[in-house]
């Protein structure tokens, strides 16, 4: 490197050390592909923040939006779309909220101080052509450029990726990235879907080690998909995810699997399978079966069975389970899940597998089939201080 452009990223350095002091706030610092963050209190002990210890009385639009006094929240959105002559995408568009401290200084002058950080992972997967397309976004959450409002009705952003909800049950997405775009209304068909104990759910033994967490597990989605100069009007069916809290993992577990599952008899099921450092299953893996009218039953640890068929190797030897069979006899359903593409990892600011997934199985031995999303975290990294 020639002493231009060493001049250059010292200049920079020294700007932007400047701002941060300017606007009385610590700065995210980028670790690998890991993010830590300069206030130790994130990484000990964390006791200025709320943790989900109590369950929560929920109160919409308002808990759509975000929760600044708990250290983590993330807002995913995935799905799988059809064209009318059978193209098939999948999609994710996730906002990840991280406090990267405790103390917000509101007296500051400039418009710029903010106690928290917001990221995005947007992604889109052509099946045809066998292309998975990654981008990701991160700004302070101050001066406009990222954060949440429910005036009146809840929206999300960053800078102009976002989402807004149009009414009750309808909602607008928009993302777009080089030469990918997508331009969406989703309709949400059941409504809020609370996991755990009515939305807290729990992940490990020690006290806070939980989030609150809901879904929307149907929301018919139509709406239009851009690469390069080809535009592709879909539909299908879209899933949102909502997660807060400030010490979710145990200080054992390293990662987990989790399935979010949509069958052609309008059924969904969201389980996850939490891992612990000793290759072991978290006695507080979970899930959650939504039937057709809306009902939903708990599934505890012993209630279902998730067995890797087949795995999958990145160019660096990481290796992902790649085909799954998942077994809950209680309603008598077998399940094949495969991924509609090998290769949907996302190496961002963390590195994780996230992707589209095809299921063909059995009901009261009956043939059931559907899409879904699986997401596959620990393994290439622990996600231990992450989340």
């Amino acid at each position: 490197m020639n002493k231009k452009y060493l001049l250059i990223i010292f200049i920079l350095l020294i700007a932007i050390t400047i701002f941060f002091v300017l606007t009385g706030n610590q700065p995210a610092q980028l670790s690998g592909s890991n993010i830590t963050f300069l206030d130790d209190q994130n990484n000990t002990e964390k006791n200025n923040y709320k943790k989900a210890i109590d369950r929560m009385d929920f109160v919409f639009p308002e808990d759509h939006a975000a929760h600044p006094e708990y250290l983590t929240e993330w807002w995913y959105y995935t799905g799988n779309l059809l064209t009318d002559d059978g193209r098939h995408f999948g999609y994710q568009l996730t906002f990840f909220r991280r406090a990267i401290s405790d103390q917000f200084n509101d007296s500051s002058p400039s418009n710029w101080a903010s106690n928290q950080i917001y990221l995005a992972h947007f992604a889109v997967t052509d099946t045809a052509s066998n292309q998975h397309y990654v981008f990701d976004q991160i700004s302070r959450g101050s001066a406009g450029l990222a954060g949440t409002s429910v005036d009146p009705l809840f929206s999300i952003w960053l800078k102009d990726w976002g989402i807004v909800q149009l009414s009750d049950n309808v909602f607008q997405m928009n993302a777009g990235f080089d030469n990918i775009e997508i331009n969406f209304i989703l309709t949400d068909l059941k409504g809020i879907i609370f996991h755990g104990d009515d939305g807290l759910s729990q992940k490990g033994s020690e006290i806070g080690n939980a989030s609150y967490y809901f879904s929307q597990t149907r929301m018919e989605t139509v709406g239009t998909i851009r690469i390069s100069d080809e535009e592709f009007d879909v539909n299908g069916f879209s899933w949102m995810d909502h997660e807060f809290g400030t010490s979710t993992l145990g200080s054992n577990q390293i990662g987990w699997d989790w399935f979010s599952i949509q069958l052609d008899n309008q059924t969904e099921i969201m389980l996850f399978q939490i891992r612990q450092d000793d290759g072991s299953i978290s006695e507080f893996s979970s899930g959650t079966i939504i039937f057709e009218d809306g009902r939903t039953e708990n599934l505890v640890v012993n209630d279902f069975r998730i067995d890797v068929l087949d795995t999958w190797q990145t160019s660096d030897q990481i290796s992902y389970p790649n085909k799954w069979e998942i077994n809950i006899e209680q309603i008598n359903l077998k399940m094949e899940i495969t991924p509609l593409m090998n290769d949907q990892e996302m190496i961002l600011f963390f590195r994780y597998w996230e992707g589209a997934v095809r299921i063909n199985g059995t009901l009261n031995g009956e043939e059931i089939t559907g899409y879904g999303y699986v997401e596959l975290t620990g393994y290439a990294q622990s996600m231990q201080g992450v989340f």
